[in-house]
């Protein structure tokens, strides 16, 4: 938001520069972003002074160039050649000397340089208006007031306004600083708590404001009271429709409005004063002279001010007639019913409009304004009668006309000052230091809050409309504190401290772990946004639409819905990355899938909704960057699958807690799913994805993904500690054996039995060797499986060898019907 140096001291007489100014902004909440030197002339004529032509004679070789000199108080007169056919000896003309900027844009110049045309020496040039951004014509050079000095410069001779203009970072909280008047009532309560002055804010007279005659009566009729709480309005007939004054719209040019007509500058200009947005109706235009506010049916057309044709939703507040529509109220006015040059009577509006309403539809339509910008975070209810009356003066000054109605207030529900009791004790100890009593009040009155009552050290303060942000006692404090200094409350030399409790399991740091582990093994982390596209889970078998959360106002489609799962963002990941040729990825992210559940009661909202944690991986391409010496593999179902296990193993989850099954999701080409054994649900999936699935990306090589269901599991944790033990003094012994199987059957099964059997010498399984052919049978599998064996207390003998073999063979025949290879 850009507020203008010279603009602010209108409303606060102070002598403090706009560096000074700038600083006491910024302690106070309103942040200068930067200071910007603006003129009412590009530039600033700098370099360009008043001279007299002193002779003037024809160019021999040129018959439309005169050579000149010229007087511009220098000791010696200055050799001009000069193109213009009305230069003549003894005028007052502008000059622009070596040097000097002509600028030809906002961005482009040229300089003045010392050169010869056809031979004469030309050191400067004789000015027209429209070179100097002074008008438009450029029919020849400006002849100026023979009573001009000479050598004066031309910025005080044509009254150049120099400004400081500066960029505020308003944050979204601070409707009440929207506005030239409100900055300068922070700025007054911070020169009056910290400089110990005694400043007064100056608001614009309004006292000669005055109906004329009730000629042009036009009634108000509200529909939509929860959208529009507040709508005043009056008439003024017989007005001239003109370009504005040079003050006027040098004002709005300094920040960066651009001027259009008398009548819109006011309305801009009083936006910019009080925050107040208006609007000017051509009466005459006025069908009925009937305003009507209301909603319009869904898909109504109306076309506004920029000639775009608009199709409403029918939740937008309209402004009407009789007939139709004239203006998005807030936001844009319509193009039938705008202030036009042949406009001579006009109906003003002043209003107060409900922020969300305006937030809503300025979102659905893609329409920011000004006026909109103020309404969303929240305007002043009580100031639209001020701004009404400020704004007619305004208009009767500038364009004439006569005030021909009375001022129609429809304001059902008075919006009345809140009331907040502030104890200083409470102060105190929130802010952590004492505030003096005086200075309290001090800030409270520079702010226009006013003290109704004080007993006992408790204050109570009536909050004015314009502080929307200001509703409790904590509010009141952080405004006193923020006028005070937040940097005048000293660190004490004393710290405080309690002692914290972290509850077991210390979930953060098991997601660091694994993280760490991911991350040291090649993985990346992503992290993609929880809002998504609700394309992805309609018509999908594998998720339920109607357990979707849906955003209430999505800024479009794509981020309509919260997510269900994280591979639908980390497929976009995937695509994204393979269109840089990056081919080779393995990702992972820790995130959260949401849900909505439909049938609980509505008075159990917060069971309505539920957040479930999620770990996902994602592989393709290959294992290993490619290297010359040691060739790398293609990363598969089994790649993925060990890092799952892995996790399981670094947390000290018990494997056979789980049951491995074939996944269900349709989105998986194969897969197999995690069960819990006890509970019965799934507590982690890995598979290959399908290749519809991947289509949708434009992926066209195999992609492998796991999903942990991450709160499930740090379910499952073991609640004993780590117990650290030496190292065994007894060896280990390896045994291999060739089992024949049915060839569904898989390694893990084979694994469980193993363990279930010899609990305590089997220390591990392994397999190294698989084979299928036409040596072992149709529909059959040969595993070769290692078992290391060990004893921790003695040294195992032959015998205690054969006989765990022995019945490991035995089991593996009568359960799983596993014969030795022979």
């Amino acid at each position: 938001m850009k507020i203008s140096y010279n603009w602010l001291r209108n409303y606060v007489s102070t002598g403090q520069t706009p560096v000074a100014i700038a600083e006491a902004l910024t302690f106070c909440g309103l942040e200068v972003e930067g200071i910007e030197k603006v003129e009412s002339v590009k530039g600033g004529l700098e370099g360009v002074v008043i001279g007299e032509v002193k002779t003037c004679e024809k160019h021999p070789d040129a018959d439309r160039l005169s050579i000149t000199t010229v007087d511009i108080g220098l000791p010696e007169f200055l050799n001009i050649v000069c193109g213009a056919p009305n230069v003549a000896t003894g005028q007052k003309v502008a000059v622009a000397t070596v040097g000097t900027k002509i600028w030809t844009s906002d961005t482009e110049f040229f300089e003045i340089k010392k050169s010869k045309i056809r031979g004469a020496v030309s050191e400067g040039m004789i000015c027209a208006e429209d070179e100097l951004n002074l008008g438009t014509s450029h029919d020849g050079i400006m002849v100026l007031d023979a009573n001009a000095g000479i050598g004066m410069p031309a910025k005080e001779y044509f009254n150049i306004e120099e400004d400081n203009v500066f960029e505020i970072g308003l944050t979204p909280n601070r409707s009440d600083a929207a506005s030239h008047i409100g900055v300068a009532r922070d700025l007054v309560a911070v020169l009056n708590t910290r400089q110990n002055e005694a400043l007064q804010l100056k608001y614009p007279e309004t006292g000669a404001f005055k109906v004329d005659n009730h000629s042009l009566p036009i009634e108000i009729k509200v529909e939509s009271e929860e959208d529009c709480p507040r709508y005043s309005g009056l008439t003024v007939s017989g007005i001239t429709v003109k370009e504005s004054p040079a003050w006027l719209k040098n004002k709005l040019q300094s920040i960066g409005i651009r001027p259009i007509n008398n009548v819109v500058d006011i309305t801009n200009f009083i936006l910019m004063e009080f925050g107040q947005p208006l609007h000017a109706f051509d009466a005459d235009k006025i069908i009925g002279n009937t305003i009507v506010v209301k909603k319009l049916p869904k898909g109504t057309k109306f076309t506004t001010l920029d000639n775009v044709e608009r199709e409403l939703s029918g939740t937008e507040l309209m402004i009407c007639n009789t007939q139709g529509g004239m203006c998005i109220a807030g936001i844009f006015g319509g193009i039938q019913s705008g202030v036009t040059e042949q406009t001579k009577n006009i109906f003003i509006e002043s209003a107060y409009f409900d922020p969300v309403s305006i937030r809503k539809t300025s979102k659905l339509h893609g329409l920011k304004t000004d006026a909109s910008f103020r309404y969303e975070r929240g305007c002043d209810p009580n100031v639209t009668i001020v701004a009404l009356k400020r704004a007619v003066l305004l208009i009767k000054e500038l364009a004439g006309g006569v005030v021909s109605s009375e001022i129609i207030d429809v304001y059902p529900h008075p919006i009345e000052n809140k009331t907040i009791e502030l104890s200083y004790q409470r102060m105190e100890k929130l802010v952590g230091k004492y505030i003096p009593e005086e200075t309290v009040k001090t800030i409270l009155k520079s702010l226009e809050m006013n003290i109704l009552s004080e007993k006992s050290g408790i204050l109570e303060v009536s909050i004015p409309t314009n502080k929307v942000d200001v509703t409790r006692e904590c509010d009141l404090i952080e405004e006193i504190l923020r006028i005070y200094g937040y940097n005048n409350v000293e660190i004490g030399e004393k710290l405080n401290s309690c002692l914290s409790y972290t509850p077991k399991p210390d979930t953060e740091k098991i997601q660091n772990v694994v993280s760490d582990y991911l991350s040291a093994n090649g993985f990346d982390e992503i992290m993609n946004n929880s809002l998504t596209k609700i394309d992805y889970y309609e018509e999908n078998p594998d998720f339920d639409s109607n357990a979707l959360v849906k955003i209430l106002n999505p800024l479009s489609r794509d981020l309509s819905v919260m997510r269900q799962t994280l591979l639908y963002g980390g497929l976009e990941s995937i695509a994204h990355n393979l269109n840089r040729k990056i081919a080779n990825q393995k990702l992972y992210e820790f995130g959260k899938a949401y849900f909505f559940n439909p049938a609980q009661k509505q008075a159990e909202v917060t069971k309505k909704y539920k957040e479930e944690r999620r770990l996902m991986l994602l592989s393709t391409g290959l294992q290993t960057p490619e290297n010359w010496k040691i060739p790398s593999e293609k990363t598969d179902f089994y790649y993925l699958k060990a890092y799952v296990e892995n996790i399981f193993k670094r947390l000290r989850i018990e494997y056979w807690k789980f049951d491995e099954q074939p996944a269900t999701q349709h989105f998986y080409n194969y897969g197999i799913e995690f069960v819990h054994k006890d509970s019965k649900k799934t507590i982690a999936s890995v598979g290959s994805l399908e290749k519809k699935t991947l289509q949708v990306f434009g992926i066209k090589q195999e992609v492998f993904y796991a999903e942990i269901h991450w709160d499930l599991l740090l379910k499952n944790l073991p609640s004993k500690e780590i117990e650290y033990r030496g190292l065994p003094k007894y060896p280990e012994v390896r045994r291999d054996l060739a089992l024949v199987v049915d060839k569904k059957l898989s390694f893990s099964e084979l694994e469980k039995l193993a363990y279930e059997t010899e609990k305590r010498l089997l220390k591990s399984v392994s397999v190294f060797d698989i084979y299928e052919g036409d040596k072992i049978g149709t529909g059959k599998r040969s595993y070769a499986l290692s078992f290391v064996l060990q004893d921790e207390e003695k040294t195992l003998t032959d015998k205690q060898i054969d006989s765990v073999m022995n019945k490991l063979i035995k089991m593996f025949d009568e359960k799983l019907d596993a014969k030795i290879r022979s």
